[in-house]
């Protein structure tokens, strides 16, 4: 058997602190209690223990580095302590959990391992079957309505409200800046606010559903950071999540925004009838909640996902319906999390699905449209902007292509998303074949030296 060596890394962990090994012990005691783990009885030996290179089991070098983390006041990982991190399955958040404790616990495993970074689940890869088989479980259940164990303090409404006001917090800074600049503090507030409240807290029946629907929200949004970012295996994780959240929430509306949203990734994963399947399980949920704003949009994600197949028809007969529902929509009573839909979006998805079928008049004509936006959604407008520039190469008309497109560049330049980045590609794919072209060679000169990340072009002429 190896011998057991020194853990001089916690040792030197320690001093920076200035805990004592009994101060150390008592506050992981305490924090696994607020972390769901109740039962640890630790003593200033086992510090002892630990320092002469005994590993403890899982979760508790978690709760320990989260300890160091809080009084050092900076983010501090297993491993700088001398220990080995937890390894978690790479199925973790795939599954539908159908009981408040399984999401409450397996939201928070999440969460935690995210923080974390670790690997396996950063660079995790999209089941192409998960999304299927939860839309599938959503509608069939069964659910288990049991509420999770309480042991922690009161959540009252106010704990609600703030997590709200927090998540449109995020969403402003998202939309003007992208996902990159707010993905670590919306992972940070989830783990060390949001998941003790859903593990733990004491409350009535009318605040845990509004507590389950706030979390579902945000953790949806956090979803879309990733989306947003192309880490598309952790993306689908926290949309998986966020419905099941949705469902205890009660909010047939929010589920209905959840899998359109899974709608959306399929067909950015270049998977359309799967888009087109999640889309028709989302008009079950807009349909239920009685909105038509929703049951518009979940109509043009069908519309869309037949784009991408090359069926025309089906596309324009459900454009057709989702038209129908937008004859309903009203400006008034939409949810937070829906405000963003209004005549600019509407026509940008329309100008997407004709950008698809290679239809370049019509996909102008929309994009056109979609133009007239609250300039608060920059990155949207810059999705929108570059859609119609492919139009306008599509048509020939490479003056006005580049105008649009320059436009696209200069918009793009200090948002982190890797979405943008896509759309840029696509627009200088949509003008290659005029490469020849003295004001197309400038834009594309002009997109690398904006954006240097961007591989405009695979080598220089």
């Amino acid at each position: 058997m190896k011998e057991k060596q020194p853990n001089h890394q916690l040792a030197r962990m320690i001093t920076e602190a200035g805990f004592s090994n009994r101060g150390l012990a008592d506050r992981v005691v305490r924090l696994g209690d607020l972390r769901g783990a109740p039962d640890l009885h630790y003593n200033h030996s086992w510090v002892a223990r630990w320092l002469r290179g005994e590993q403890p089991r899982h979760p508790v070098p978690e709760i320990i580095a989260e300890v160091f983390t809080i009084e050092l006041g900076r983010r501090v990982s297993v491993p700088e302590l001398g220990m080995k991190p937890h390894v978690l399955s790479r199925s973790v958040g795939l599954e539908l959990p159908m009981n408040q404790a399984g999401i409450a616990r397996t939201a928070s495993i999440l969460w935690k391992a995210d923080l974390d970074q670790q690997r396996h689940l950063v660079d995790a890869e999209v089941d192409s079957s998960a999304f299927a088989t939860s839309a599938l479980r959503w509608l069939l259940g069964p659910w288990d309505p049991a509420p999770a164990p309480a042991s922690g303090r009161r959540v009252s409404p106010r704990d609600v409200e703030e997590i709200r006001q927090v998540t449109q917090a995020f969403r402003i800074l998202d939309n003007r800046l992208g996902g990159g600049h707010v993905r670590s503090p919306v992972i940070e507030y989830l783990h060390t606010h949001v998941g003790p409240l859903l593990r733990d807290g004491r409350s009535t029946e009318e605040i845990r559903r509004g507590l389950f629907a706030a979390a579902a929200d945000l953790t949806k949004l956090a979803a879309w950071l990733y989306h947003d970012l192309d880490k598309q295996g952790l993306a689908q994780r926290y949309l998986i999540q966020a419905l099941a959240m949705a469902k205890f929430g009660g909010d047939d509306g929010l589920c209905g925004e959840v899998l359109a949203a899974m709608s959306q990734q399929a067909h950015y994963l270049a998977q359309p009838a799967c888009a087109v399947d999640l889309a028709r399980a989302a008009q079950t949920a807009a349909r239920r909640a009685g909105l038509p704003a929703l049951m518009t949009e979940c109509l043009v994600m069908e519309a869309h996902g037949y784009a991408a197949q090359r069926e025309a028809r089906a596309c324009t007969l459900a454009l057709t319906r989702a038209e129908g529902a937008y004859e309903r929509v009203t400006s008034s009573g939409l949810p937070d999390w829906l405000t963003y839909f209004g005549d600019a979006y509407f026509s940008a998805k329309i100008a997407h699905c004709f950008r698809d079928l290679g239809r370049a008049s019509e996909t102008e004509r929309y994009a056109l449209r979609s133009l007239d936006m609250d300039p608060a959604y920059r990155r949207g407008k810059t999705f929108n902007i570059a859609v119609l520039a492919m139009a306008l190469a599509a048509q020939g008309r490479l003056d006005e292509a580049c105008e649009q497109g320059r436009m696209a560049i200069d918009m793009a330049s200090g948002l982190t998303s890797a979405r943008v980045y896509r759309y840029i590609r696509d627009l200088t794919c949509a003008l290659n074949p005029y490469e020849a072209e003295r004001e197309v060679r400038d834009l594309m000169d002009y997109a690398e030296e904006r954006l240097p990340a961007l591989r405009v072009r695979g080598g220089r002429p």
